[in-house]
């Protein structure tokens, strides 16, 4: 205590001689001593830097909605016309009556303070200059030691904000230090700035304040915790009536009102912006920009600056994200995999816009937040890369087989390259990128491909064989398929290329999508072919005004060409087949499409990668404890129990869903026809078949018979002589149908199928939807107990 008092004699004293040697003349030994003083004072170094305080960053998407808010400090800045007169008056009345007569050194103000002081009665003596000096070095501080120097009770720090205000006074209008202080005071219960104080304590702009609410706002400042309303609310109210009395003293205002004001009840609001993504409609998208801002060097020297700029800048961030895109497909995710589901399963959708790469959706199956104990809750963004915020990927099935069609066809292959395709095959002599021989693969074709047949590029990709593309594989090579996938811009989701990491270049099934990726690194490669071969960085953000500096950074696609056109054009054909009869005929949207289904082994994830001119996306299902260790098989998600789920499943129906909202209200566009430079899209006919034989069955309208029901003797008997290669699933489905006969086939009964297609059917264990489910308008049996099976089209 008699620190401070003796510290702020000095310091008064120190005031009494400046003003004494520059407004004086020198008068023997007082004058020369003065002048002595105030002559080393103006040595002092003056030029404070008094950049805008920290304020509120802001993320909008695509149409100016706000997506969130992120700041270190809640504060919006107002100029001093948009701060009601009320304001003003009050601050200056309690905090420096005086602001308006003084040049930054109140003499008078100090000097009677320390008299008081020494008397017993502290009080306060620095002016309005001096506080805001005071707070500009405070946040300006970038490092602790800065800190710790811009807030010692010492009387060198004093002496440094009077040179400080002296010099300001000269620079800046005190118009112009009032609006910075009223800017950069704390108002208590983490306010900054009369305009977030304003909006937090009473719901209304700075602009709008009446009396009795300026008073007590402008009371805050001098001990904020002491008057915080929401602790101390005695304490304010007594606080802001010593407001208004200052305020009569000062002749702001009369007697009467003050008196009036005075009767006023406290009635604050505290309404505190939400902060951050957690609060956020579209939380992992935000965590997703916030990541982007962060990692990305063109923002800030390290990720320590690039945050604080983030944080404190107030920053507009225009985003890519379109609400109608966004609501689509986070509803379709919400809907197949409840974020809160008992399995723990856990679905992403990653939409982005071909030619540009911008991101118009992303979706996810959980609650964004920090308890990954607590129930449909994390802060994992499942839908992109590890260094992005998310995890170490997920094994992509079949979606994969995209790219070796497009390795396939930019070596000249035409779409009639055909294998024999039998329920295993054996493949050998595959030569690694590191110029390795691998070892002898037998892949064979799971209860969602097709089986023994004769396959080509069409009929292999509607079907999704694995045989057929493991040979495809082979043909291509393994090495230039991977170099292929990395064009695309894949790569795995914990950041290494295939081509450098020893674990893929072993991989023998890297057509079969046993690597683990990202949704986004999935939808930016299907983006590529719905372009027309044009690869495009995945982007976020489209722009970002900085209002601390004044300028505006404009953010353009990165796009380069990564296949020909023509090339694109043919996967994108190929994949367009699968809704005509293959694995994603049960999908169709209304509207032309392309897409590909994707089981692991074992059911562990299940994809679904598709495309229209507007848009590409890929979804996944799996379990983040360890798709292995928890498969999709015999699991009830929601209220739907599946014995085992395909990629065509759930992410198949998020997907078609999602396009089918996202597209609403868009112009239906074309995709490009087969390119002719790759021959005949004809599939391959049996071998008993011969040119000039009349049309198969298949053809006719019935398509595929059906056969539910029905032996499965029958059934293989009445599907074979329609023209159709018959598939017994080993896989045995909960059905009403009696058991051992047939309880599914898919594609559906009636689909028209070309001949020598592939049927699969699935065989009744019994059971059924008789004890307890019922259908909903969806064609899938919701739980009614738990465990009521349900069943739908494979892969």
């Amino acid at each position: 205590m008699l620190q401070r008092i003796s510290q702020l004699v000095v310091v008064s004293a120190i005031a009494g001689l400046l003003v004494a040697a520059l407004t004086l003349p020198a008068v023997g030994g007082v004058g020369i001593t003065a002048r002595n003083i105030a002559a080393g004072f103006l040595d002092m170094p003056s030029n404070l830097e008094t950049p805008p305080p920290p304020q509120r960053s802001t993320i909008y998407d695509a149409e100016g909605g706000v997506i969130a808010e992120i700041f270190d400090q809640n504060r919006e800045l107002v100029p001093l016309d948009d701060v009601s007169p009320v304001m003003v008056d009050a601050i200056l009345a309690i905090e420096d009556a005086r602001f308006y007569e003084h040049g930054g050194l109140d003499v008078a103000g100090t000097l009677r303070a320390a008299l008081r002081t020494l008397g017993g009665n502290t009080q306060g003596a620095s002016s309005i200059t001096q506080q805001y000096v005071k707070n500009v070095q405070i946040e300006s501080a970038t490092s602790q030691e800065e800190l710790d120097t811009a807030r010692e009770e010492t009387i060198a720090r004093k002496i440094r904000e009077l040179r400080y205000a002296v010099a300001l006074e000269k620079r800046m209008t005190k118009d112009e230090i009032l609006e910075g202080y009223l800017n950069i005071a704390y108002f208590s219960d983490g306010a900054y700035g009369v305009e977030s104080a304003a909006l937090h304590y009473f719901d209304v702009h700075a602009s709008e304040l009446e009396l009795h609410q300026a008073a007590t706002i402008a009371g805050l400042v001098r001990y904020p915790y002491l008057y915080n309303p929401r602790f101390f609310p005695e304490q304010t109210v007594e606080r802001r009536n010593v407001v208004l009395d200052r305020m009569v003293a000062a002749g702001s205002i009369t007697e009467a009102e003050a008196a009036e004001a005075k009767e006023e009840p406290l009635e604050v609001d505290l309404d505190t912006p939400p902060n951050g993504c957690v609060p956020s409609g579209e939380p992992f998208f935000c965590d997703y920009v916030v990541q982007e801002i962060e990692k990305d060097e063109r923002f800030g020297p390290n990720e320590t600056e690039r945050a604080r700029w983030l944080r404190t800048a107030g920053l507009e961030i225009h985003t890519t994200l379109q609400p109608q895109v966004q609501q689509a497909s986070q509803e379709a995710v919400d809907k197949w995999v409840p974020r809160e589901n008992e399995s723990r399963k856990v679905s992403a959708q990653v939409i982005i816009e071909p030619g540009t790469g911008r991101i118009l959706g992303m979706a996810q199956g959980r609650n964004y937040g920090p308890d990954e104990s607590k129930l449909g809750e994390t802060s994992i963004n499942f839908a992109t890369d590890s260094d992005r915020g998310g995890s170490t990927g997920f094994q992509a099935g079949s979606t994969f087989k995209a790219i070796t069609l497009a390795a396939a066809l930019e070596e000249g292959l035409p779409f009639s390259t055909a294998f024999n395709s039998p329920t295993s095959v054996s493949v050998s002599g595959q030569r690694s990128c590191n110029g390795g021989t691998l070892a002898t693969w037998t892949p064979s074709n799971a209860g969602d491909t097709a089986s023994g047949t004769t396959h080509n590029m069409v009929s292999g990709t509607k079907a999704s064989s694995n045989t057929y593309f493991a040979q495809l594989q082979a043909r291509v090579g393994i090495c230039d398929v991977m170099e292929m996938a990395e064009k695309l811009g894949l790569k795995r989701a914990d950041g290494t290329l295939f081509t450098e990491n020893e674990n893929s270049l072993a991989n023998s099934s890297f057509t079969l999508g046993s690597e683990e990726v990202s949704p986004l690194r999935v939808a930016n490669a299907y983006a590529t072919f719905a372009s027309g071969g044009m690869y495009c960085e995945p982007q976020a953000i489209t722009s970002i005004d900085d209002k601390q500096s004044g300028t505006t950074i404009e953010i353009e696609p990165e796009c380069e060409r990564a296949l020909e056109e023509e090339v694109a054009d043919g996967v994108a054909y190929l994949l367009s087949q699968t809704f005509n009869g293959g694995t994603a005929s049960a999908l169709g949207i209304g509207r032309p499409a392309a897409g590909k289904t994707g089981t692991t082994d074992g059911s562990a994830a299940a994809w679904f990668a598709g495309f229209t001119p507007q848009m590409a996306s890929a979804v996944f299902v799996a379990d983040p404890r360890g798709p292995q260790q928890y498969p999709l098989r015999n699991v009830t998600i929601g209220d739907r129990y599946f014995s085992v789920v395909y990629g065509a499943t759930i992410s198949g129906q998020i997907w078609k869903e999602s396009f089918q909202g996202a597209h609403e209200g868009l112009e239906v566009e074309q995709l490009p026809s087969a390119p002719g430079r790759f021959g005949s899209t004809s599939v391959p006919r049996p071998p008993s078949s011969e040119p000039d034989d009349d049309p198969s069955p298949a053809s006719d309208d019935g398509g595929v018979p059906d056969v539910v029901g029905r032996t499965e003797a029958d059934a293989v008997a009445a599907l074979e002589e329609a023209g159709y290669t018959v598939n017994v699933s080993g896989t045995r489905l909960n059905s009403s149908e009696q058991e051992g006969t047939v309880a599914a086939v898919n594609p559906d009964p009636g689909t028209r199928l070309p001949s020598g297609a592939t049927v699969n059917v699935f065989l009744s264990r019994g059971g059924g939807s008789a004890d307890g489910g019922e259908e909903d308008d969806d064609g899938w049996f919701r739980v009614r107990p738990a465990h009521t099976p349900t069943t739908g089209p494979p892969d």
